[in-house]
């Protein structure tokens, strides 16, 4: 027993060991456990070794860990080839184009299985005119793979059979200093892909690190390249910062490096007036509360607040220049979205639902007669709604309105109808006397309905 225990403190302090050009940090430095990976992954990489093959889980999954967060999913990258992985696990898919991976299924949970890459040299690599790499999809080793990563924090890999960490640049050091380093020269990694500048931003805001100097320097003089980058690759980093569960810190960070210019047009004009700031920001710490609260978030609703007051300046401006409400506002959302959409790729499959988001607006203040009934009908009243609570917060319409309508739907008939305000002149529907029958071709009368001008805007 006191052997045991002199040997306990006595012991020599655990070091790293070399494997090839990799530091190789045991279980007992770093602390990341076996039982910290998801089952599916363990599945993937013990089912990847039986078979004779490296299999590692890297990426952000071993940084979060690192940084005792908990990651969102779990990555594995292995030198066996998108077919000899799909040999090996039978419900599994071959995914891409560009670059082949592999899904694997267990259960709810999908691991995404990646070849080792390895970087094309400069002589081979196919870019643009400004030196983004068009293709990017040769077969590579470990060491290969860890250098085409982006940043070195991301370019470390774990082994859950033994419980070490593979280290090719440091990425350890720098993740336990809370520091976002580029591997390699930043203005080349930029050049290579721009989307770069902007995930720096997100990592760096998302988990609370610091950019490194060498890193950030280059962002500002270079930040012109976004725009030569696709539009659903923009879109997707986008959502990611918008739905990191940190957005407010990356839009803030954004407007620091100065790269939100252009990105989002109304980040252009919103963000320098008072009222148009203070929506977006409660709209996007309204998403970050519900995702930290693990509630779901519709993609469509965050781009619905983040371009509304584009859409509101622009029906406005209609308005006054004797335009109907309705048609005015139907004109301004095809007008924001056929403007936005130059720059960033909104699938149409949101449209309809940010259309419908917004029309409810002008609804919500008609509080006569059965129009709330119906407003209470529509199967997107809830999102309507929330975003009305976002407009009463930011101060742009009355609390009360919001007040009213949170009453109201929960309410009993005979409480809903004492709640109901008085019809207003023009408020009733018009109707045109039915047309007669024209007895020369013997066609059947009927009465046909038209809205007026007033009556246009309640429905």
């Amino acid at each position: 027993m006191i052997k045991k225990f002199l040997k306990r403190v006595f012991r020599k302090p655990a070091r790293t060991r070399t494997a090839g050009n990799a530091q190789v940090i045991p279980f007992s430095l770093h602390g990341v456990a076996r039982e910290q990976i998801s089952y599916g992954a363990l599945k993937v990489t013990d089912g990847l070794q039986a078979a004779g093959y490296q299999a590692f889980v890297v990426g952000g999954a071993v940084r979060d860990l690192l940084l005792e967060r908990t990651p969102k999913d779990f990555d594995i990258a292995t030198d066996a080839t998108p077919e000899e992985v799909r040999r090996v696990f039978r419900r599994s898919r071959i995914i891409g184009r560009r670059f082949q991976l592999v899904h694997v299924m267990f259960g709810e949970e999908v691991v995404e299985v990646s070849t080792f890459r390895r970087m094309i040299e400069a002589e081979d690599a196919q870019t643009d005119e400004h030196g983004r790499l068009l293709r990017d999809n040769e077969f590579g080793d470990q060491e290969q793979d860890a250098a085409r990563r982006d940043f070195t924090a991301n370019a470390l890999f774990y082994d859950p059979s033994t419980q070490e960490i593979y280290d090719f640049h440091g990425g350890y050091a720098d993740t336990r200093d809370h520091l976002l380093r580029m591997i390699g020269d930043p203005e080349t990694r930029y050049r290579e892909d721009p989307v770069r500048m902007l995930r720096a931003v997100r990592l760096s805001a998302k988990l609370g690190i610091k950019l490194d100097t060498a890193t950030a320097a280059p962002i500002a003089k270079m930040k012109s390249l976004l725009d030569n980058v696709p539009q659903a690759r923009l879109l997707d980093e986008v959502l990611k910062m918008l739905l990191s569960g940190h957005s407010v810190e990356c839009i803030q960070y954004l407007r620091k490096m100065n790269l939100h210019h252009g990105l989002l047009p109304l980040l252009d004009v919103i963000l320098e007036q008072p009222m148009g700031e203070k929506f977006i920001m409660l709209a996007l710490r309204n998403t970050d509360e519900r995702l930290s609260q693990d509630k779901t978030v519709s993609p469509a609703f965050l781009f619905a607040a983040l371009l509304w007051h584009e859409v509101l300046g622009a029906w406005n401006l209609r308005v006054q220049q004797g335009g109907r409400p309705v048609g005015a506002m139907h004109e301004a959302m095809d007008e924001v979205l056929a403007k936005q959409k130059a720059q960033l790729a909104i699938p149409h499959r949101q449209d309809a639902v940010m259309k419908e988001i917004w029309l409810m607006q002008q609804r919500f203040e008609q509080r006569a007669g059965q129009r709330p009934y119906r407003l209470l009908e529509q199967p997107r009243f809830r999102a309507g709604f929330d975003f009305l609570l976002l407009r009463c917060a930011s101060g742009e319409v009355d609390n009360e309105l919001g007040l009213w309508w949170d009453e109201f739907q929960d309410a009993g008939d005979v409480r809903r109808a004492e709640m109901l305000q008085p019809e207003k002149a023009g408020d009733k529907k018009r109707r045109r006397k039915p047309r007669k029958k024209k007895a020369a071709h013997g066609e059947e009368g009927g009465a046909t309905v038209v809205g007026t001008a007033a009556n246009e805007s309640s429905d």
